[in-house]
């Protein structure tokens, strides 16, 4: 009984981290886009992005409403959004999104993180040529005749559609367009009335690198550490 007991509070405590890893990440993602448009989410396209996201990991509305009134007071932390670029083993290509007061502190810590686990943080341009900056939609299915917006969203910059699963399992439709067109994609679902679970930028992967389980394991345990540093937004990857 106790070790059942251990056990569920571990789990406990893991999604408890998890989630409150979303919160951060996401408050940042608000108080950015306070900063660079103001507070009112109807005239700031970028908050209304952030608050989107903030949704989609079940962030309370009084927690949201709480960030945006802390972004707007005096003290609260300038965040710079920084791209770093490195190897994980095995040659694996890394970009790493962080949003932080001090990037100081910031490379510091990752240069250790890759360091320690066996990679090398590279220099600006030393693993982006294998990425490409895109915007991304992430739209729940139901109700939408995915043929028909396809079609529609070609004249807006779409680049490419599929079918995927959320993190709990649940069917999403994914939009892909050049990050340039973000914007435009972004008005054109908000004039259909759609509103996706999560948008934002992401580095899709040009040239992916298929490794032997041992080896991805070497890899993937850097990328997690990674993720779990606290000025990390997002981490991307070319493994597959």
């Amino acid at each position: 009984m106790g070790r059942i007991f251990e056990t569920r509070k571990h789990v406990m405590f893991a999604r408890w981290d998890r989630m409150a890893k979303q919160f951060a990440r996401v408050s940042k993602e608000i108080a950015i886009a306070v900063r660079g448009g103001g507070a009112d989410p109807g005239s700031n396209p970028a908050l209304r992005r952030a608050v989107q996201n903030a949704r989609a990991v079940n962030m309370p509305k009084d927690k949201v409403e709480a960030a945006i009134k802390r972004a707007l007071g005096k003290d609260t932390a300038n965040y710079q959004e920084v791209l770093y670029e490195g190897y994980a083993p095995h040659g694996v290509a890394v970009i790493v999104d962080a949003a932080t007061d001090n990037p100081v502190r910031t490379v510091s810590n990752l240069r250790h993180i890759f360091s320690k686990y066996g990679g090398n943080l590279g220099t600006a341009g030393s693993v982006s040529f294998q990425f490409k900056a895109m915007g991304v939609f992430r739209l729940n299915p139901a109700g939408i005749n995915a043929e028909d917006l396809e079609l529609d969203m070609i004249d807006h910059g779409l680049d490419d559609m599929g079918e995927s699963v959320g993190e709990k399992g649940e069917p999403q439709l994914v939009l892909r367009c050049a990050f340039g067109d973000f914007g435009v994609m972004q008005k054109a679902l908000e004039d259909r009335g759609i509103a996706p679970v999560s948008a934002g930028r992401e580095y899709v992967c040009l040239t992916p690198t298929e490794l032997a389980e041992e080896q991805a394991t070497e890899a993937l345990t850097l990328i997690d550490k990674l993720e779990q540093d606290d000025d990390v937004q997002h981490v991307f990857h070319n493994l597959v």
